[in-house]
């Protein structure tokens, strides 16, 4: 007798603020799945989650619809166990332990001679599924040269517009952000910075540090390390509002926004405080590599206390950035760029950028921005301070 089990979304999407996202329908009612296959593909407006079967059967029905925005915990289908287990061990009769990936999928692949090394798996441990081997072969499909194709287009006399339906993925972001500026008082406050001791620190010791540890020493690492020294004198920027009271946070877990093809996701460096330069950059570059592949787990983006993001990398000279909910503040880094400045009695061109705090003024004062800006100015321009914490 079969075993009915419910398919329900995460019971956390993405982060504490995170409350709906965009379902993606991989499978058929009726169609057999085996542990690990894909069922689900959730987009939210920092990551794409993935559900798999978690044991081999039957899928009996679905409770929601193709592009259907879902809340936590929603039961999205159920699952007969047990009645396809017999067909599932004689497709995997004689095969070895390193045939990992979904049976479907090998056959699939020797039919139409691909090579399971030019298709990527999303199911468990790289293995590869059904929809991984037909999503390759769509992709191989396509002709190399785009085909171009005219915009759908509205014509009056000689002004031409193109309308493009918004994305159900686009539309949850957008509410987000609305909610994030209907809810925080958000205001912004700019300093600058002249990165000329931290390049020249740098330069001075990249080898010699790549050489160590096996990693470049990049800027944010300095940033993050200045955050939190000024975090610790600034504590209303590390803390949030929970009904009629104020939470401040004796940790530092700091999110840094990371660009990826489906958008921005903002994986958490956890105590911060703790780690030295060397862990921060290692973190930085194994949590990048994961949110470009669409492989950070839910729980590697809740709980950020503080948010810095770089849009110096895209060329940003300057920027207002949003705070993410229910944190108090986020730090925006921007270009470098040459520019004159005054050095003493003389005009030097020096390497300098923009930096900015978007911060909640219901809980941060004006004072307290401006002082936390000086501080990261401060920890930047003369790095030894970071070393010595002053």
């Amino acid at each position: 007798m079969s075993k009915i089990i419910e398919i329900r979304a995460p019971k956390t999407l993405g982060g504490e603020s995170v409350t709906e996202g965009i379902v993606k329908i991989k499978k058929n009612i009726g169609e057999a799945v085996k542990v690990d296959d894909l069922i689900f593909e959730i987009e939210t407006d920092k990551t794409a989650l993935e559900l798999t079967a978690e044991a081999s059967g039957q899928i009996t029905e679905f409770f929601v619809k193709e592009d259907d925005i879902i809340s936590p915990d929603q039961l999205l289908a159920k699952l007969a166990a047990g009645e396809v287990e017999e067909e599932v061990k004689k497709e995997d009769k004689g095969e070895g332990p390193d045939k990992k990936d979904a049976p479907s999928a090998r056959k699939i692949m020797e039919e139409n001679a691909i090579s399971a090394e030019n298709v990527k798996g999303t199911g468990m441990g790289g293995r590869i599924t059904k929809a991984d081997v037909i999503d390759h072969m769509s992709k191989a499909e396509q002709p190399s040269v785009k085909q171009y194709e005219s915009p759908k287009s509205v014509v009056s006399g000689e002004r031409r517009e193109e309308r493009v339906k918004m994305s159900k993925i686009r539309q949850v972001i957008a509410a987000r952000l609305k909610a994030s500026q209907n809810t925080a008082a958000i205001l912004t406050t700019f300093n600058e910075i002249d990165m000329k001791n931290v390049m020249d620190l740098r330069a001075k010791y990249k080898e010699t540090f790549e050489k160590k540890y096996g990693i470049k020493l990049g800027f944010m690492s300095f940033f993050i390390k200045a955050a939190v020294q000024a975090l610790k004198e600034i504590r209303e920027i590390n803390a949030e509002i929970s009904g009629d009271e104020i939470v401040y946070k004796n940790y530092y877990d700091i999110g840094v926004a990371v660009g990826t093809d489906k958008g921005l996701v903002v994986p958490v460096i956890r105590d911060a405080d703790q780690m030295s330069f060397a862990e921060i950059e290692l973190t930085l570059v194994a949590l990048g590599k994961k949110a470009r592949e669409g492989k950070l787990q839910v729980s590697e983006m809740e709980g950020a206390t503080f948010t810095i993001s770089n849009g110096g990398v895209y060329g940003s000279l300057l920027s207002t950035p949003i705070i993410n909910p229910p944190q108090s503040g986020i730090l925006g880094m921007h270009s470098i760029q040459n520019r004159p400045v005054a050095v003493s009695s003389s005009i030097e061109i020096r390497p300098m950028m923009y930096i900015s705090l978007s911060y909640d003024h219901r809980i941060v004062d004006g004072k307290g921005a401006v002082t936390f800006l000086v501080k990261i100015k401060n920890y930047i321009e003369d790095p030894n301070r970071l070393v010595l914490e002053i």
